[in-house]
């Protein structure tokens, strides 16, 4: 039986017969439901919109004679993204590409739970002659930072342009660096080399223990302590999703104010009070160089540590400097 609620999602529920017993759920779904793939199937499952016995499970769990199912499929959203309005700082165009200055919490193109708000909502209406090139949702996207991930990203306007950005992107001839705050004392010139994957406990995040792994190196490039923390910048070659939040917090330097990857700390000492004012975490791309695909001349775009981040900054660095004043008296 099929119901629909407000929302206009839709709703199906689903009995399992003794022919199905000791299945798996993503397999009962897609014999059940011939007109659905597997991958969407697995995708609404991973996104929690499938409910067996009022939990929510894994694609591999068994379903058994007399389990209920409920699969709830979000109603479609429009293919192409609408032009918003909203607070964007553009820091190059030309009639090649734009480089933009991503603020904090903005995702990069509409997905699901995020149809608008979008950093692509935002550059349909700044940028008057962006092309729909990598797909209708995703105009001119090569590259992606972290919805909490603030700094430079570039964006192709055509064809042309799109095609060799992304291959430059994908043969690391891209020069990419952050600047992280990480717990505990990290050591310039350290190499994080670890193959990263899904993790195999949720889904949801990446893992270095994951089963299915691709290369992924972090290359830390400066340091500034900070009593207790450190402050990094970080070179990556590879791009793989939350590359540098998982490195560092794989070798015991989580990024501060990281909910997801160990990052936030439930009691803080006095001169670290500021870092419960961190409503992100404090990770922002600073630097990006590459070729400019029309001429090849190599090109440098830098984006300055926002306000909320260069805050947190100050307050540590006079702690610090009083510290040590005291510390020589």
């Amino acid at each position: 039986m099929e119901l629909v609620d407000g929302s206009n999602n839709a709703f199906e529920r689903l009995n399992v017969t003794e022919e199905h017993d000791g299945a798996r759920l993503d397999h009962y779904i897609t014999a059940v439901l011939p007109e659905r793939s597997r991958s969407q199937i697995q995708r609404l499952i991973r996104d929690s919109h499938v409910r067996l016995n009022q939990k929510h499970v894994r694609a591999s769990h068994a379903v058994h004679l007399g389990d209920l199912v409920e699969i709830e499929t979000p109603v479609a959203a429009p293919a192409t993204p609408a032009a918003e309005a909203l607070p964007l700082t553009i820091l190059y165009d030309d009639p090649d590409l734009v480089v933009v200055n991503k603020p904090p919490g903005m995702v990069v193109h509409p997905a699901a739970g995020h149809e608008s708000g979008t950093l692509v909502n935002a550059l349909l209406h700044h940028v008057a002659d962006l092309s729909g090139i990598g797909g209708e949702r995703r105009p001119g996207i090569v590259h992606r930072l972290d919805r909490g991930t603030s700094g430079v990203m570039v964006v192709a306007k055509h064809d042309t342009a799109h095609a060799e950005l992304s291959r430059q992107f994908a043969d690391r001839e891209v020069e990419k660096e952050y600047v992280a705050l990480v717990w505990g004392l990290l050591n310039t010139g350290r190499r994080i080399d670890a193959p990263l994957g899904r993790d195999p406990a949720n889904r949801q995040k990446m893992s270095t223990r994951a089963r299915r792994a691709r290369t992924a190196v972090t290359r830390v490039t400066g340091t500034e302590r900070l009593r207790g923390l450190t402050l990094a910048t970080l070179a990556i070659a590879t791009g793989r999703q939350h590359q540098i939040r998982v490195h560092l917090n794989s070798i015991g330097h989580p990024v501060v104010g990281d909910a997801v990857y160990g990052g936030l700390r439930r009691h803080l000492a006095a001169d670290h009070r500021i870092l419960a004012t961190l409503e992100r975490p404090f990770l922002h791309a600073y630097r990006l160089v590459f070729s400019h695909p029309r001429d090849g001349r190599r090109v440098e775009f830098r984006a300055d540590v926002p306000d909320d981040l260069q805050r947190v900054l100050d307050t540590l660095r006079a702690w610090r400097d009083q510290r040590d004043q005291r510390d020589l008296a």
